[in-house]
């Protein structure tokens, strides 16, 4: 237990310390907050994309065709030797819709290949530790400035991320001194940004009730509303959160990290709580840079020498070549050369002979 604790402080003072804004004038004041245990927590922007592509379809409503569509004429095929489709036909006749092909998907008013059902599987189910997971990580990834500016937020002017405001700003009610709070830390820049982004939408949903699209701003996250999120609301790209409800659909905006958040001074302290450092999901390799272990003098110390790899031996016809076949047969050499002999011998007969 006492080794436990002491590993407990160690690693409480070995964290860094996160500075506070004023809530009036958002200057630093001199308190200071450790950086709670969920920021060192590991980055993983597949297991965020995949939670956030699957939580997503979760407020889906159901839709689907008409089961009659299509479907609401009388047609029949005219069968075969009329040297035509057996597709059904609308019946009758002083029209020109009598004869039209029907009910099939490549008709006119023909109903449409495998038409919706609304008993599709609109919904999917994401274990709580995957998202446990993904959660914290969009929230380790919100403390990377390198992240916040490639994902496009203005942080230029920003002191330092984390951005924490101290906890009076709980309690303020007028947009004014939002705005005002925001130009003192340095992040209205990135409201602009996205009040200057809304456009009207490409496309068939602008007479869908969604008729603007608008970049993403800060994310505010408080822990008790005294008033804060009156006072936030209608800044334009500015939501807010929860600490106890936070939602990786707005900690991570199409499942891309680093969302710019600015955090009150109760809601930076309770991730503590939230997110001890005993459940946090923890880097299954401290360092992934394997080829600078692999070539680590410690590694290759201890490992083998590389073996010299010998090239596989070309195979050779002993009825071709003598070498090879003195060497399966050492006996083929005296046979070889007593057969010279004879032949000579005989070719020297043959000679006198004529």
């Amino acid at each position: 237990l006492f080794t436990l604790i002491l590993h407990c402080l160690d690693n409480k003072m070995a964290r860094p310390q996160v500075s506070i804004h004023g809530c009036e004038d958002g200057a630093l004041i001199s308190r200071q907050l450790a950086l709670p245990a969920i920021f060192k927590a590991p980055i993983r922007p597949d297991v965020v994309h995949f939670v956030h592509s699957n939580i997503a379809k979760n407020h889906r409503q159901a839709y689907a065709v008409s089961r009659e569509a299509g479907h609401q004429t009388s047609a029949e095929s005219w069968g075969t030797g009329r040297a035509v489709a057996r597709i059904p036909r609308v019946r009758g006749g002083g029209t020109h819709r009598s004869g039209q092909g029907a009910y099939g998907n490549m008709c006119r008013s023909g109903r449409m290949f495998a038409p919706t059902k609304t008993f599709r599987k609109w919904h999917r189910r994401v274990n709580r530790k995957m998202r446990r997971y993904a959660i914290c990580s969009a929230v380790a990834a919100s403390a990377l400035p390198s992240l916040l500016m490639a994902r496009g937020h203005k942080v230029d002017k920003v002191a330092e991320v984390p951005c924490v405001i101290e906890a009076g700003v709980e309690s303020i009610t007028k947009t004014k001194q939002a705005v005002t709070l925001m130009k003192a830390i340095g992040a209205y820049d990135d409201v602009e940004k996205a009040k200057e982004s809304r456009k009207v939408r490409t496309g068939v949903g602008k007479i869908r009730n969604r008729r603007h699209t608008m970049r993403k701003g800060p994310l505010v996250i408080y822990k008790e509303d005294n008033g804060i999120t009156k006072a936030f609301r209608n800044l334009p790209g500015v939501t807010l959160l929860n600490v106890s409800r936070m939602n990786l659909l707005h900690l991570a905006p199409g499942g891309h990290l680093g969302r710019f958040c600015i955090w009150t001074e109760p809601a930076f302290k309770a991730l503590g709580e939230i997110y001890p450092s005993n459940i946090l999901p923890r880097d299954m390799m401290k360092n992934a840079d394997l080829t600078r272990i692999i070539n680590s003098d410690e590694i290759q110390r201890v490992v083998r020498p590389t073996k010299d790899q010998r090239r596989p031996a070309i195979k050779k016809n002993p009825l071709k070549n003598i070498n090879v076949m003195i060497r399966l047969n050492p006996y083929a050499k005296i046979a070889k050369r007593a057969a010279t002999l004879a032949l000579l011998k005989r070719a020297k007969a043959r000679a006198v002979a004529s």
